[in-house]
């Protein structure tokens, strides 16, 4: 008998582990805002999806606390001082990696806040089948799903509501409701998108504007091939499919047993995603196409190389290289998107291990930071519950645990910006719970 929401069933309860000071009582959904809007006008939202699993004690570091340098000898980011290879301080309990500069001034503004240990209930250390679970935000579920930027598009009627900008196909865009995809790079040559007149012309029709953007993209479009390659970057990611067996090549605590199944791996949990400098690019298309086109009011991009196994680096390197790449697409994606209702948020499907491996990396973990920046969002601070890097608090002993359902930060985020109601939200977010340990990420207006 299916269960109405916004109930769990006891079963249920049992397997959300670090998750138990959940709300759990009826009515867990917060009441709908009074006078809320039209589905979909209050806002924009755009989601930022880091395939690899992004290693968030390196982008918001936890200096004050001593275990850190412990876990991490070598690939630690220095406790702030003021110079350009230390991180740079947000509070008294974490700061910020220097290449990730150009968000301070979000923070300092008020419009950046994070909430440090979120993730899926349950560990999954499998690229492919988190990042898909997260996709439709049904945790343990591997048979197809819509993903729920698509059910959320489906809530209007009338012309498409999301665009996704980059991949060619994410599983949190697919299902029945309709949206617009703009594949660039490898993966417009994949699928061939611009040989079907249709579809062409659709996307003649998202650039029709006057900025230099539209102007580029028609001039290209009498040949397929060349209009592909405008829309690509001289750094377009070589995205693959999703490729299990890469990830099979890998020891149970997510250890590649050869250099070759480390490489495989890597380019296979980006899962098509362009890399952070072709990220850049993308976040430049979608604030192009969603101002010309109000109707869209949900934005996807995705970046991949995140899965930092070997030389990960520390105030410079590999990572750096990366995450100063994201700083300027999320800076980017600011300025595009700084109306009152907007919010853009940015997740990865999972964390990495507390402590640095033999090749001088992190492994697949557990719990991550979600950011999320906006008018809305009550920045300059973090949300929710963090407990440190002392053995004694890690999930397994070995990585930072969740101790909020992702899906709880995407719950407060959907209610602030398009008023769902509580039917709505269990439909998007099923099997979801209102935690009100989040009160307060959001401003109610």
């Amino acid at each position: 008998m299916p269960l109405k929401p916004p109930f769990l069933h006891r079963r249920s309860l049992l397997g959300l582990g670090a998750l138990s000071a959940l709300s759990l009582r009826a009515g867990v959904w917060a009441q709908p805002l009074p006078g809320g809007n039209a589905p979909l006008e209050g806002g924009r939202l755009v989601v930022v999806f880091l395939r690899g699993a992004y290693d968030g004690l390196s982008a918001l570091v936890p200096y004050a606390d001593s275990d850190y340098y412990a876990l991490r000898p070598t690939i630690a980011i220095a406790e702030p001082d003021g110079t350009a290879q230390t991180a740079l301080r947000l509070d008294k309990t974490f700061a910020l990696h220097p290449a990730l500069s150009p968000l301070l001034p979000l923070w300092q503004q008020g419009v950046l806040g994070f909430v440090p240990a979120a993730g899926l209930p349950a560990p999954n250390r499998s690229h492919f089948d988190a990042q898909y679970q997260m996709e439709i935000a049904q945790p343990g579920k591997t048979s197809g799903a819509p993903g729920w930027l698509n059910k959320l598009a489906g809530l209007r009627s009338g012309p498409a509501a999301a665009l996704g900008v980059g991949e060619a196909n994410p599983a949190i865009l697919g299902g029945p409701a309709a949206v617009k995809l703009v594949p660039r790079g490898q993966a417009a040559e994949r699928t061939g998108v611009l040989a079907n007149d249709k579809t062409r012309q659709a996307l003649l029709d998202l650039y029709a504007g006057d900025d230099k953007i539209s102007e580029a993209f028609r001039r290209g479009a009498g040949s397929r091939m060349q209009s592909a390659q405008e829309l690509s970057t001289e750094k377009a990611a070589a995205g693959v499919r999703r490729n299990a067996m890469a990830e099979r090549q890998l020891d149970r605590d997510g250890t590649p047993a050869s250099a070759q199944a480390q490489s495989a791996q890597m380019l296979a949990a980006s899962n098509g995603a362009p890399d952070p400098v072709g990220a850049q690019l993308d976040a430049q298309h979608l604030g192009t196409l969603m101002r010309n086109d109000r109707s869209l009011r949900l934005g996807f991009l995705s970046a991949g190389g995140w899965d930092t196994h070997a030389n990960q680096g520390a105030a410079t390197g590999q990572l750096a290289n990366n995450l100063g790449n994201l700083a300027r697409g999320i800076a980017q994606l600011r300025q595009d998107f700084s109306e009152p209702g907007d919010v853009i948020v940015v997740m990865s499907e999972f964390g990495r291990t507390s402590a640095e491996n033999g090749t001088r990396g992190t492994d697949h973990g557990f719990g991550n930071a979600m950011w999320l920046i906006g008018n809305r969002v009550a920045g300059g601070r973090w949300h929710g519950q963090w407990t440190g890097l002392a053995r004694g608090n890690l999930n397994e002993g070995r990585d930072l645990p969740a101790h909020h359902d992702y899906r709880a930060v995407l719950a407060q985020v959907l209610r602030r910006t398009f008023a769902l109601t509580d039917t709505q939200l269990a439909t998007a977010l099923p099997g979801a719970s209102w935690d009100r340990r989040l009160d307060g990420l959001l401003a109610r207006s």
